[in-house]
């Protein structure tokens, strides 16, 4: 299995459309990009510790590319807000790939450009940070697919 990893906001809504992809197998709930690894949802929704909440991805890529999760990844949120989706405001909710290799960093990078090209977001500034993964902090298990659990709608932004 290959291991993606992105923050675009909420971290259910984010979840919740990874796991529509066939050829993904696990997604994954959690925080990245801060200072230490003993962290709680508590403690990071202040945000205070420089972590993002994150999906991490498990996929099969014979069945589903990098580039066809970046895709993904850029539909379902607004890149273009600074430490915002929607409601949730501060750098926990911040757009970012983290990448687990060169070849994802190269991918992801070209996909960014490829935005920024395409106009869709006109004058705006992509914001989304391009970053090494770093350590993986698993959400406590009520975070798990709790759209699922919950039965509750995806919490998918208009823009």
């Amino acid at each position: 299995m290959a291991v993606a990893t992105f923050g675009a906001g909420c971290f259910w809504g984010v979840e919740f459309f990874f796991n529509q992809i066939a050829g993904v197998k696990l997604t994954t709930c959690g925080y990245m990009g801060g200072d230490n690894a003993a962290n709680t949802y508590q403690e990071v929704k202040i945000g205070q510790t420089g972590h993002a909440e994150v999906v991490q991805v498990e996929y099969d890529a014979s069945l589903v590319s990098y580039q066809d999760l970046l895709e993904v990844f850029w539909q379902n949120h607004n890149p273009t807000t600074l430490n915002r989706q929607g409601a949730d405001v501060g750098s926990q909710y911040r757009s970012a790939i983290f990448f687990h290799d060169n070849g994802q960093k190269t991918i992801a990078e070209q996909s960014k450009q490829a935005l920024i090209g395409g106009g869709k977001w006109g004058a705006k500034q992509i914001v989304t940070e391009i970053a090494p993964a770093l350590e993986f902090n698993r959400a406590e298990e009520y975070h798990q697919n709790y759209l699922e659990k919950n039965n509750l709608p995806s919490c998918h932004i208009s823009f």
